[in-house]
């Protein structure tokens, strides 16, 4: 049976993914649980060959939480080496096909190592405009928004904000994804169906979409699999099927 093509006029302008399954998929083939996490790295270039091929212009992913510091340090340190070397072979594939890097989170908790090789990366790629990959990295949404809190109550306290000027903009412009539009497609991958303090605020309207397939087996097919879902979704923002149509 032929699939059906996807529409060009509905691709997401941000897709967010987590990337879910790694260690499940290793202890399935009787591996270490690091043995999946390496074998992820061929899905994640997959998947952001995907969707810079039909025209997304945002892809986040959520590549390690606050929450993955408290795993064995042994995985800890493999994912931190396996980050830095990734940036650096990965350098040019981006610069190749015109993707920016960016990245969100409390970077500053990142080995030196990993922190160099992804200052470097993002810096050779700012000028880049296909598409943005922007990696979650030592992120959880409740700091993100916990900071930003803390910063717009030191505005009021120094009398550079009212209070009565607060609105939702303020606090957008208070997050690390501050310069991004907000999420239109969130993907998660190994059957959980979880948000798992990713990006709360930002996904606020998005689709969500989980699939039961192991992170190292998501491939392009997948991908493009998903975004059919999710064109085939109507997105009405609170408003009837009704409005949605007549366009009011």
């Amino acid at each position: 049976m032929k699939s059906t093509p996807l529409t060009k006029n509905t691709i997401p302008n941000h897709v967010a993914v987590i990337m879910d399954g790694n260690g499940r998929w290793a202890k399935k083939k009787g591996k270490y649980r690091v043995f999946g996490h390496k074998n992820g790295v061929q899905s994640v270039r997959e998947t952001i060959e995907a969707a810079a091929e039909i025209g997304v212009k945002v892809l986040t992913l959520f590549a390690f939480s606050t929450e993955n510091w408290s795993r064995p340090k042994k995985e800890v340190d493999t994912l931190m080496s396996l980050l830095a070397t990734s940036l650096k072979k990965e350098l040019k594939s981006l610069q190749d096909n015109d993707i920016q890097l960016r990245a969100i989170g409390d970077l500053k908790n990142l080995p030196t190592k990993a922190q160099k090789e992804l200052n470097e990366v993002i810096l050779k790629t700012s000028t880049n405009t296909r598409m943005i990959l922007n990696l979650a990295l030592s992120y959880g949404s409740r700091v993100e928004i916990v900071n930003a809190v803390k910063s717009i109550s030191k505005k009021v306290v120094n009398n550079e904000l009212k209070i009565e000027n607060i609105d939702e903009k303020t606090i957008n412009n208070h997050l690390y994804t501050f310069s991004l539009p907000d999420v239109d497609f969130l993907i998660r991958t190994s059957g959980e169906k979880r948000i798992s303090n990713f990006l709360l605020w930002q996904i606020a309207y998005a689709e969500l979409y989980f699939t039961s397939t192991l992170w190292p087996d998501f491939k392009k097919e997948d991908f493009f699999n998903a975004i059919k879902v999710y064109q085939q979704r109507e997105r009405r923002y609170g408003k009837t099927s009704e409005q949605i149509q007549t366009n009011e």
